[in-house]
């Protein structure tokens, strides 16, 4: 029973582990495909059923356990919330995107595989544990985008995701390292004060505290697609499997977001005057050169894999403000981006699977050729640019207006300035989005009306309705926010 217990923690990560190791030999005796979809479904819809029975109703309270590893608390339950919808989303929408390939098992497994990882990494209270589920999910990842390798995209997608994956996670593990030799633990919680003691009795301690600093912000900058370390980004969106690119956009990038959170504001807090003028800095140039870049893409993945670089510059903002209601504005945005951005993947895959095409020129005349996918497509791009009342604009209300007040109190003025860098560069978001929708109602196409498969359609059509609810009903999803924040053990002041 003692072991049971332990186990605990874990019981959300053993469901989907057992699926995933299940479904390959499901592959074998379900001759429509589309069932292995279905199964995969079964985990993850209970996975999120309970976790809104927890958060939003209050039905159950998770099991805490024994482990001092991990943790389940508001915190990692919003953004297993987000982990799990975006996985039902991806598995919908690639039981027609994949339909007819070969190791369908194996591809719907490394789903699942891919977010436990990430779900590890939200509980995780250890450094160790947080690089464990870094790499879980992104082993799963690397297979995932080049499923297709007999494409050369996808080959080389996988190829440049696994140079640049396996490099972030050298100078994770480095870091990891540096730090435990410094404070000499690897639990989050002691991280600061086990520094603050060895700066008093150790000669350069705080220049090996510095090193171990900006080697995590790299390794995590590269998990996030921050700039300068997003060259990778839109090479591999744009060769993966289209539901895989939106995997990749709207959870796996959120997952290295919920290490930034705990290894910053809560181990790193102590030492937050020394790193915030430059993740300032960096979140300014990261959505700054996203949206500057994805003016001049043609193809309509690139284009939303760099305004993915410019999204990660609007969540660092909550990183140098610091204060809960900011962490709860970042946890907000996390949740919406994750329904338009991957609504948005979703469409692009529906005209993949109906071999229409994924280039900007494809896009002309949509809105007679498939009005649905025009519509939706047009909110989700409206709600990433911020226009009300869509879920984009009140997540990024909440964000912004935090760096509005952490400038007065108890943060440093120059705050303001992130508020400000964040308005302009939604204002320049909508450029290339309205270049979008312009196609696609005010150009002629030449192809036919197309339909888009069923499970696909499903895919997108939950990603809409979430997008519209959360922008016209945002308080139930703000105060589970704020919530979830006040559980983010800062400290007083922040």
């Amino acid at each position: 029973m003692t072991v049971l217990n332990e186990l605990e923690p874990f019981a959300l990560q053993l469901i989907l582990v057992l699926f995933a190791l299940l479904l390959p030999a499901l592959d074998y005796l379900f001759k429509d495909k589309r069932l292995l979809a279905a199964a995969t479904l079964i985990p993850l819809v209970g996975v999120a059923a309970a976790v809104v029975a927890w958060m939003f109703f209050d039905v159950w309270t998770p099991p805490a356990g024994s482990v001092p590893l991990v943790e389940v608390d508001l915190f990692s339950g919003l953004f297993t919330l987000v982990f799990v919808a975006v996985g039902i989303i991806v598995v919908l929408s690639s039981a027609d995107f994949v339909r007819g390939d070969r190791n369908q098992g194996e591809y719907y497994s490394l789903i699942l595989l891919a977010i436990t990882g990430m779900t590890l990494v939200a509980e995780a209270t250890d450094l160790f544990v947080i690089f464990v589920g870094l790499e879980i999910a992104g082993i799963s990842s690397f297979a995932l985008s080049g499923f297709r390798k007999r494409e050369k995209r996808s080959a080389e997608a996988a190829t440049k995701y696994f140079i640049v994956g396996g490099f972030s996670s050298a100078l994770t593990l480095f870091a990891i390292s540096l730090f435990y030799g410094v404070a000499g633990t690897t639990s989050i919680s002691a991280l600061g004060p086990g520094m603050e003691a060895m700066f008093s009795s150790m000669e350069g301690a705080d220049s090996v505290a510095m090193l171990a600093t900006v080697l995590i912000i790299a390794g995590f900058g590269f998990k996030v697609a921050a700039v300068p370390f997003h060259m990778w980004a839109p090479d591999v969106y744009e060769g993966a499997p289209t539901p895989i690119s939106g995997l990749l956009a709207a959870a796996s990038k959120k997952m290295g977001f919920a290490a930034f959170f705990k290894v910053f504001l809560i181990g790193l807090v102590v030492s937050k005057t020394d790193w915030e003028a430059a993740v300032a800095l960096l979140a300014i140039v990261t959505m700054t050169v996203g949206n500057l870049i994805a003016v001049s893409q043609t193809s309509v993945k690139r284009m939303l894999a760099y305004s993915s670089v410019a999204q990660a510059g609007y969540l660092l903002i909550a990183l140098p403000v610091g204060t809960q209601y900011a962490v709860a504005g970042a946890m907000f945005h996390v949740l919406t981006h994750a329904f338009m951005k991957s609504g948005a993947f979703m469409v692009v895959a529906g005209m993949g699977a109906a071999a229409v095409g994924e280039k900007l020129e494809d896009f002309k005349g949509l809105g007679k050729r498939s009005p649905f996918l025009a519509i939706a497509m047009t909110l989700f791009l409206l709600s990433l640019a911020g226009i009300p009342p869509l879920a984009g604009f009140a997540s990024k209300f909440v964000l912004f207006s935090s760096a509005v007040y952490g400038s007065v109190d108890p943060g440093p003025g120059w705050l303001i300035w992130l508020a400000v860098a964040g308005v302009l560069n939604s204002a320049l978001s909508l450029y290339y989005y309205a270049r979008v929708i312009k196609y696609m109602y005010m150009d002629a196409g030449s192809g036919e009306r197309f339909k888009v498969p069923r499970w696909t359609l499903a895919a997108i059509l939950i990603a809409l309705v979430m997008t519209v609810f959360l922008g016209l009903f945002f308080d139930a999803a703000v105060d589970v926010c704020m919530r979830a924040a006040e559980s983010f053990p800062l400290p007083p002041g922040l």
